[in-house]
Order: C-alpha cells, then structure tokens, then sequence
C-alpha cells in the first residue's frame, strides 16, 4: 500500500472505489502520475476540465483574481459574477437571469425550488410534482437522488424521501401529469444512463405540449451544457426554449461552480435562495476566462473540427471491433460505445487504464467518452492506438 493510499483509507470518508493512481501533472488532455507515466484522458474528470489540465490562461487569471479577492459574500455585488451571467445569457440566446450555486446538485435543487415557487404562486391551487424520465441522473442530494429516474440510487437507508417525484419513459410523461404537476426535468442526452440523446422530435413535441399547458420545462445541462455537445447548450441543438437550464461542469474549467438560468426573472424574492460561496470572485472570473477560451474555439471552427476527427476516431474503433461494440451513440464530445456487457465493459476499462488512456463508464454497459473541447489530434491518436491495444488484450 503505497502512502496515498494509506492517507486516503484512514482519513477519508469511504464514499467512492478508488483508483490509488497519484496523478502529480496535466498538460491538456495528458495526465503524468509521480513516476511520470503519461495518461491519454478521455474523461476531463467526468466532462468538468473542459479547456484541459493545465490551462496556462485559467491559470493566470486564477492567480490574477486570488492575489485580489477570492470572496465577499453575495451580501455584495460581484462584478465578474454579473459579467458570467452577462455572458452565459449572451452565449444561450435565452431571455434569462443566473443564479450561481457551487455544483450541478446544488444547480438541480435550484431549479426545483423555481418551479415550486412557480406552482405555488401560478394557479389557484398549488402544484409541486415534477416528472423526470428513466435513467436520468440529477444529484446526490436527498432531494435530486429522488428525482434521479433509477431506482438503485434511491436506498432505504437514506429514505423517507421528499414527496412529488416520479420518472417515467419519455412516451409516458403525457399521461403521468395531473393537476398537480408543475414541471417536467430532462437531460437532452442521459449523462449516467447510457449516453441516450432523445430525439430531437419527442422533445420538440414534448416542450411544446408542456409550453401550452402551463407546466415548465426544465433542462438539466450539467454534463451536455457549456459546448460540450457543440453548441453552448445542447437546447440549441433541439431548436426548444425551456424554462430552466442548469449548468455545472465545464463552465468553471475544475473549480466548483454550478448556474441556474431561468426566463422567469422575478420568481424569487430576497431571501427565497442563496449560497455562501455560489458565485464568488474566484469561480466566476475563472468562468470568464474558460467561456473566452471556449468561445474562441468554437468561433475559429477548431471545435467543430475536434468532433468530427474524434467521431471518425471512434467509429474506426467501433467497425474494427464489432464482436465487442454494439453501437456507437452520442452528441458532440459525448460519446458512448455501447459493450456487449457488463463484464467486458469493466476489464476494458481497467485494462484501457493499464495501457494509457482513461475512459469511464455509463449506465450498464457503455464506455463513454468525455474528452476536454481542446483535446489536440495527436492526443486522440494516441488514446485511440492506447485504446485498441487494450481492446486486443481482453479478446
């Protein structure tokens, strides 16, 4: 037992199987432990270090904006956290205003709060329901693992749970709403279940419906959000305009930062929702720096570029390996490859570790793939020459 891993079992609440690798670096997308083994990652810590380890800009701006003031309390104005909304409501091309929280959890609870402040307020008679689908994923939280649509999460021995939750499959959400329901929680692409993007269609169809009943339309963009699926927010893509967007992950490049951005600009008043340290000086001038980054990619078209050489890189990885590989599935830089099962799926990440490259796994049986937006050609060469040598080990 190495001394990390000593460290770590005696003095860190057991919450997570641990890989006892010591990452000591990061260039980009290239990871180097303490004996200066290097690591292809195709994870970004779970679609969060969206401008890479290392970003010498964030990093300066980090620096930058500690030397000066990390934080106030939002009891102040903070000028970089006005400019981050500025800039999130500019980007989104929604009619919105921004609450900052610190995670997609915390983004999550917001939002839901919202639409109880909605249903209380809206009709004669209150309503609180919200319906979200199966296999979706929205926190940790007592109150978002119950509105997580898979039952695993939700143990006994964390209940009771809150009441006015249910998930069904999207086709049964029409029928699932009564005169309680106030909200209806989505992922356009199911980041824990499976990486399953919805048809733009049903949901066209289903914001629709929704916009004519009354009832809102939040989207939860933790993991598709900030171009992780080639545009700002993946409800872009859809062509829908919700009611609620939640955003976490790449929108602070690694530091802790969560959005709540809502068309309905009033429905809070003082004290209704706050956060010590949402949106503080140190996140949201991080944020700044990561969307300039982020922004500048996509606009000189190096973005759309990245996505098409990874897509070919995949489906290459796929054709070629077809007795292991069902199905190639995904939006932008979030891909999955669905495995023939769990077993397979579980060696070939272990074994992909060992060779070089980091992949991670979604629902029961997809590898999915979560590289930074500024991944270079070379690093996904490598992670996919990497990634059929551990392929061709577990044949």
């Amino acid at each position: 037992m190495n001394e990390l891993e000593q460290l770590d079992k005696e003095y860190v609440l057991h919450t997570y199987a641990r890989n006892y690798v010591h990452f000591k670096k990061g260039i980009n997308a290239t990871l180097f432990d303490k004996d200066d083994k290097d690591y292809i990652d195709f994870t970004s810590g779970i679609g969060v270090t969206s401008v890479g380890h290392g970003n010498k800009q964030v990093a300066q701006r980090i620096f930058e904006q500690a030397s000066n003031l990390i934080h106030t309390s939002n009891i102040y104005a903070i000028e970089p956290q006005a400019l981050l909304a500025k800039r999130v409501k500019e980007l989104s091309g929604y009619d919105v205003r921004t609450f900052f929280a610190n995670s997609g959890a915390e983004a999550n609870e917001g939002a839901i709060k919202i639409a109880r402040a909605y249903g209380e307020t809206k009709f004669e008679n209150k309503r609180y329901k919200i319906i979200t689908l199966e296999n979706s994923f929205h926190g940790r939280t007592i109150t978002t693992v119950k509105a997580t649509g898979q039952s695993a999460f939700q143990q006994s021995k964390f209940a009771p749970y809150p009441d006015g939750f249910s998930f069904n499959a999207i086709d049964d959400v029409y029928n699932a709403i009564d005169d309680e329901t106030v909200a209806v929680m989505i992922e356009l692409v199911q980041g824990e279940g499976g990486i399953l993007p919805f048809p733009k269609d049903k949901i066209q169809e289903l914001a629709k419906f929704l916009k004519e009943n009354d009832i809102l339309l939040i989207v939860d963009e933790v993991q598709t959000g900030v171009y992780r699926t080639g545009e700002f927010v993946a409800s872009n893509l859809y062509e829908i305009e919700p009611d609620i967007i939640t955003l976490a992950k790449g929108l602070g490049g690694g530091v802790p930062i969560g959005a709540i951005l809502t068309t309905h600009k009033d429905i809070f008043t003082y004290g209704d929702h706050g956060s010590t340290f949402g949106g503080n000086y140190l996140v949201t001038a991080t944020g700044l720096e990561v969307l300039d980054i982020l922004e500048e990619l996509k606009d000189s078209g190096k973005l759309d570029e990245t996505i098409i050489y990874f897509i070919k890189k995949l489906d290459e990885l796929y054709e070629q390996n077809r007795d292991i590989f069902l199905a190639h599935v995904g939006l932008g830089l979030m891909r999955g490859l669905r495995v023939k099962d769990a077993d397979t799926l579980a060696n070939l990440i272990k074994t992909a570790f060992d060779c070089g490259v980091m992949v991670l796994k979604s629902g029961n049986n997809t590898l999915r793939f979560l590289p930074a937006l500024t991944i270079s050609k070379s690093e996904i060469d490598e992670g996919f020459i990497r990634l059929q040598k551990a392929v061709e080990k577990i044949k």
